[in-house]
């Protein structure tokens, strides 16, 4: 009897899948008569590699879920990927994973480089699927992203994990009840540190990550070849032809989390200065940064980095005339030794006398779980693909204007994006 049902759950997902290929709108109602609430989400993920383990374990703590397929160009992430599922199949080639019909959606953790290709193919195979951040390499693939998203049918999440945070519905609240004021200004930074000589982000090369046990071809994507490189693969983080660097990997959540909670749209302009200046180990990507954005009406937003000094952890601050909203992330009194994190509203006096300090209590969201519950009623994720394509195109044209070496309007990202 547990198979048939099972059939005949497959037979409908799958009828209803093609409805909505050919055109025809699911209902929430409609879906949850085939999928219901407490029904199993089977997942499968395209890059199951350190972030992409660290996604499993996230996505496995949801009640019925499982990883019933994976896929890596890299064979050492196959049997990695077992040792947490260890039923789930696992492929070389992507495209195998798609074409199970038993995935009801596609994890996406792939180098950034490759984003765009998997999230293209998981929705025109019919899946739906969670991308992690930074949704793209570049602007006018988050530009096509959008416009595969908007036609398509699928619940798309993307990993912008401050999205679920009870913060960001704090901020949200008090920027709409105006006790903020207006706004003319956001600071924001992100700091961290390493023992000398151990730079940020490197990581060894191990033993087996040879051209005989990776697809040197699939990893490049289109790029020149060359010969296998096994620390530009594991490394990849640091090099320009494969990932944004710092601001693709740590401003994205910022920065999203800031035009979240003002409601802000694309920035009118980016600059970006900063360099290799912590360790000198052969990245191309900075590791000391400072990027302004301006954003229309008389909107001012910064973000400052370092991997030489953790003392101010990360955090925001939103400046309005009527008050202040202070969101700190892995701060430390160094008085009292107390943590200082979460997120408070402070009063400016000038404007309101008799306002007091507010400390947040809107509860965090499971980020994972809500992406499966949209999944199961195809509501949209808290981390939605606008979200994810207004703070990519953010990131992108801070690292043009950095590479450029000049202030980018954002019609001439757009350009030099499509030259």
């Amino acid at each position: 009897m547990a198979i048939e049902n099972k059939n005949r759950r497959d037979f409908l997902v799958n009828s209803m899948r093609g409805a909505a290929g050919a055109g025809l709108t699911l209902t929430a109602a409609q879906y949850n008569s085939i999928l219901g609430a407490n029904d199993r989400v089977r997942l499968g993920i395209i890059g199951p590699g350190a972030r992409g383990q660290e996604l499993m374990k996230g996505f496995l703590k949801v009640p019925n879920v499982e990883f019933i397929a994976a896929a890596d160009v890299y064979t050492r992430r196959h049997s990695e990927a077992k040792n947490l599922a260890p039923a789930i199949q696992t492929f070389s080639e992507y495209r195998r994973l798609l074409d199970l019909k038993d995935v009801d959606a596609v994890i996406v953790a792939t180098p950034l480089h490759c984003h765009t290709r998997h999230f293209l193919d998981t929705l025109s195979a019919g899946k739906d699927l969670y991308c992690e951040k930074t949704m793209t390499w570049s602007i006018d693939e988050a530009e096509s992203c959008l416009a595969a998203a908007r036609r398509s049918k699928s619940v798309i999440g993307i990993g912008l994990q401050h999205q679920s945070t009870g913060e960001l519905a704090d901020a949200k609240q008090w920027i709409k009840d105006g006790i903020v004021g207006k706004i003319t200004q956001v600071e924001s930074w992100m700091s961290r540190n390493t023992p000398r000589g151990k730079p940020q982000w490197l990581r060894s090369v191990p033993d087996d990550c040879t051209a005989a046990n990776v697809d040197w071809k699939a990893f490049l994507n289109g790029r020149q070849m060359r010969p296998f490189d096994g620390n530009k693969f594991i490394n990849w983080r640091l090099f320009w032809e494969f990932s944004g660097g710092n601001v693709t990997e740590n401003m994205i959540h910022q920065i999203a989390f800031i035009m979240r909670a003002l409601d802000l749209p694309l920035p009118v302009s980016a600059y970006m200065s900063g360099g290799v200046y912590s360790e000198k180990d052969g990245r191309e990507v900075p590791d000391t940064i400072a990027v302004t954005l301006d954003f229309p009406n008389d909107l001012l937003v910064t973000w400052q980095s370092t991997f030489s000094n953790s003392r101010y952890g990360a955090g925001e601050r939103i400046l309005g005339t009527h008050g202040t909203i202070e969101r700190l992330m892995g701060s430390t009194d160094m008085v009292s030794g107390r943590s200082t994190s979460g997120i408070r509203y402070y009063p400016e006096k000038a404007n309101r006398a008799d306002g007091v300090l507010i400390e947040g209590q809107a509860p965090d969201q499971n980020h994972f779980a809500n992406f499966i519950d949209c999944v199961r009623t195809r509501k949209e994720p808290n981390a939605h693909v606008e979200i994810g394509y207004r703070s990519a195109i953010a990131a992108h044209m801070s690292n043009q204007s950095y590479r450029r070496k000049e202030r980018v309007t954002l019609e001439t990202a757009r350009q030099s994006a499509r030259n």
